[in-house]
């Protein structure tokens, strides 16, 4: 045997090996772990987006409790603001009501008081009327000295 034509074949058969490991065996093997990689590449960068994403929402969620926070407290102080002229409003309608209700009582007995005096004067003079009747002997006419008794009235 001719170590020539054994190295040859040994070199075409290795040619060969590595033209069918790499046809075969070695370029779906790179294909198919690019794809791997590009595949965990993938679901790193989603990873990092989801994270970059959920920090954003919570500063979303945290701004808009503050500021439902703030719009809370607005709303509060607001309805204490209400509260207060309601109960303001009212202290003024009762105090106005109890005004009107003192000045008509006084009215009322301002009124009773004049009625009381007209009366005691009518009375009075109706006993004066009655001893001056006494005192001269006869009957005074009422009708006739209605002017006398009417100033005397006054008077009293």
């Amino acid at each position: 045997m001719n170590i020539n034509a054994t190295l040859i074949g040994q070199i075409i058969a290795f040619v060969l090996l590595i033209w069918f490991v790499n046809k075969f065996l070695w370029g779906p093997m790179s294909g198919m772990m690019a794809a791997r990689q590009k595949r965990i590449a993938d679901g790193l960068s989603a990873a990092e987006k989801g994270k970059h994403e959920l920090e954003l929402a919570e500063k979303r969620a945290t701004g808009a409790l503050k500021e439902a926070k703030v719009q809370a407290a607005e709303i509060l102080a607001q309805a204490d603001k209400r509260a207060s002229e309601i109960v303001e409003e009212a202290k003024d309608k009762a105090r106005e009501e109890g005004d009107r209700i003192l000045a008509a009582a006084t009215a009322e007995i301002e009124q009773e008081a004049n009625r009381a005096k007209e009366e005691i004067r009518s009375k009075v003079a109706e006993i004066s009327v009655a001893a001056a009747a006494k005192i001269i002997g006869r009957e005074v006419d009422a009708k006739a000295h209605d002017k006398l008794i009417k100033d005397l009235a006054t008077q009293i």
